[in-house]
């Protein structure tokens, strides 16, 4: 039986914490990486095989990449858990924090249903390398058709929409609960639209933080108020999807390997603490565009060079 290195651990646990919440897919560069490096990594590092460790130490991965996702968002947890308990408590839907709760709520009901059913199905028939490379350069178009949904929507709305998205910038400075206002103002139906979205990064390629993003702004929101929302939408998601799988990392498949899932989900949480920071100044005022570019590149080039393998 393979076994994972503290080297593997530690480099696929920091790149994991990056592209979950980079718009760029970590299970895509979970699949294509090893594949590409060969050798041992291909062997201790494949996420389809049954009785691989790899799928423990992926569960580690998630719980640390939702634990920094908390981390960061704390105050915004506060008060999303806050509006649900006086939701609850007052039986209404009525303050931005209830509102916004109770959207989580909703928008998380799909993903979580299709997870459970479907997860198996995508891991092993979608999540090898060449699918992978595939659905990575189609993530690259989904972004780059998000952007162009944004470039369409400013020029139809015309001045007064830069005008506005510039102040909402501005406002954001003074405070994210002005974000979270705004967020919780979407519709329901739309929340569970752009929940539903993340079914499609059951495909190991597709982005799951990319393709929220992508429905949150045809739905009206700014770029950082789609990655914000798709920041608290992703953290639920991640932290069920392994708690659920947790026993698989105290059972069989995680023997032997419990330090390395400690190093790769220490690497894992810091690198995702960093990209979040870094991705919520980085949405004020710039674009999807260059991680469109990345996916495109990235995908085409890793399929071709598999495939000639």
């Amino acid at each position: 039986m393979s076994q994972l290195s503290y080297f593997e651990a530690i480099v696929m646990g920091a790149i994991q914490g990056i592209t979950e919440l980079f718009p760029i897919s970590s299970l895509g560069h979970s699949v294509i990486i090893p594949a590409l490096v060969g050798g041992q990594w291909a062997k201790d590092l494949n996420v389809s095989a049954p009785e691989s460790p790899y799928l423990a130490f992926i569960v580690g991965l998630h719980v640390a990449t939702a634990l920094a996702l908390l981390v960061f968002f704390w105050r915004d947890w506060v008060r999303i858990i806050g509006g649900f308990f006086t939701s609850i408590r007052y039986r209404r839907v009525q303050t931005g924090p209830e509102r916004l709760a109770w959207l989580i709520i909703l928008a998380t009901i799909p993903v979580g249903i299709a997870g459970l059913v479907l997860e198996h199905i995508f891991r092993t028939l979608l999540g090898t390398p060449l699918p992978a490379a595939a659905f990575l350069a189609f993530n690259g178009v989904i972004l780059f058709f998000g952007e162009w949904l944004r470039r369409r929507a400013v020029t139809r709305e015309g001045e007064p929409a830069l005008v506005a998205a510039r102040a909402a910038n501005a406002e954001f400075e003074h405070g994210d609960t002005v974000s979270d206002e705004r967020i919780s103002k979407m519709g329901f139906g739309r929340g569970v639209l752009i929940g539903s979205t993340q079914i499609l990064a059951l495909a190991a390629g597709i982005s799951r933080s990319g393709v929220a993003m992508v429905s949150g702004m045809a739905a009206g929101l700014s770029h950082r108020e789609a990655a914000r929302f798709s920041f608290l939408l992703a953290t639920p998601v991640i932290f069920a999807a392994g708690l659920l799988k947790l026993p698989d990392l105290f059972g069989p498949l995680g023997a032997g390997i419990g330090g390395q899932v400690l190093a790769g989900s220490a690497a894992s949480f810091v690198a995702a603490l960093i990209s979040v920071a870094f991705l919520d100044r980085y949405f004020r005022t710039r674009t999807l565009t260059p991680f469109a570019i990345y996916c495109l590149l990235a995908g085409v080039v890793s399929f071709i060079i598999l495939a000639v393998r």
